[in-house]
């Protein structure tokens, strides 16, 4: 047959002016250092260098500072994740510290209770007993808060912000009938804080060390499993997820739960780390959490979790808040500090949503 001079389809739909088959794609590093995650540790950088060259004899750049940093971060941590998680289907939680406040309430009374609130020499009866109900009573205490706050978010239909802004009266108030009108609790084995709340491995506090590990499985279910699938796609596109056959109400109680689970978690950390309850000492963790996880990249309207950009917003906050401290600027300048920084991450979180709608 002869030739008809037409170019054969194969060639025909190449295009060499646009073809990128033998451009090679940017490494995973590249890729990485444009993300928000990899904006926030540089930023982590430079005020560490700052606030080294700031404070007296450098005492900012200290093992023991590091260390104070790192016990005072794990709580905002652990509430920064769960925070992620429901950010990530397009839900809010302003009730996170209520149920740190409540839940290490409840658990300082029952060890109180069952060790009997009386110390023999030095130690507690039935020690490992006391603190291992503690910790159950703890992380019951804050799922249980989290499953009310996910009944009336998924079944109740109310929007999450008025649901938690509510919620996180009612908890306060909880806490301090509970407690004698505010008074706090104490009582509890001694070796609740040496074994635990003070102790380190190496440099490193254990607790802080739990929360990275959290940190970790939790950015493997985003990742990696089917839940964190679900989860994105929630709060991409509601409607799509439902249509999709996806079981938004159950998936949403869920996510609350987990949430409440890890305020629960950060109560005992509380407990563990001063001995004592701290129910006046935590009116602003909300705020810092939702500055955390926003400055990290996880999205406001859902769609998009960044745990290891949670993980370097609450770092920033925790260099913010004690290299304040160790310049000596006075507590209410530090709360000005944390509102511009939340308003600069709201600004961010916005730029991002506009970059992708266009």
């Amino acid at each position: 047959m002869a030739d008809s001079g037409k170019i054969p389809t194969t060639e025909k739909t190449i295009n060499p002016e646009i073809d990128t088959r033998a451009v090679p794609s940017r490494s995973f590093l590249l890729r990485w250092m444009s993300t928000r995650a990899a904006f926030i540790l540089i930023v982590d950088l430079v005020l560490i260098v700052f606030f080294t060259l700031l404070s007296k004899n450098h005492v900012f750049f200290s093992v023991a500072n590091f260390k104070s940093m790192l016990l005072n971060g794990t709580e905002i941590m652990l509430l920064a994740l769960g925070l992620s998680m429901l950010l990530g289907a397009g839900e809010f939680d302003l009730s996170l510290g209520s149920n740190l406040v409540l839940s290490s309430v409840i658990g300082a009374n029952l060890m109180v209770a069952v060790g009997g609130g009386q110390t023999v020499g030095n130690q507690l009866p039935h020690v490992i007993l006391t603190i291992f109900l503690g910790l159950l009573i703890c992380l019951l205490a804050g799922m249980l808060f989290g499953l009310v706050n996910g009944l009336l978010i998924a079944y109740g239909r109310i929007n999450s912000l008025i649901t938690t802004l509510g919620t996180m009266g009612i908890g306060l108030g909880l806490a301090l009938l509970f407690s004698k009108n505010g008074q706090d609790i104490t009582g509890f084995p001694i070796q609740l804080q040496s074994e635990f709340g003070l102790k380190t491995i190496g440099s490193f506090p254990v607790p802080a060390l739990l929360a990275l590990a959290i940190a970790v499985v939790l950015w493997a279910i985003v990742a990696h499993t089917k839940f964190g699938r679900h989860t994105l796609a929630i709060g991409s596109s509601r409607v799509a997820a439902e249509r999709a056959g996806l079981r938004i109400k159950p998936h949403l109680l869920k996510l609350t739960i987990i949430a409440g689970g890890l305020a629960g978690l950060a109560a005992f950390v509380d407990l563990a780390h001063f001995q004592t309850t701290v129910i006046s000492g935590h009116p602003n963790d909300a705020l810092i959490a939702v500055t955390a996880v926003v400055l990290g990249g996880t999205l406001l309207e859902g769609g998009r979790i960044s745990i290891f950009g949670t993980i370097f917003g609450v770092a920033l906050t925790m260099i913010l808040r004690n290299g304040l401290v160790i310049a000596g600027i006075y507590s209410s300048y530090q709360l000005v500090v944390v509102g511009v920084v939340l308003i600069i991450a709201v600004g961010l979180d916005r730029i991002s949503v506009y970059r992708r709608s266009v």
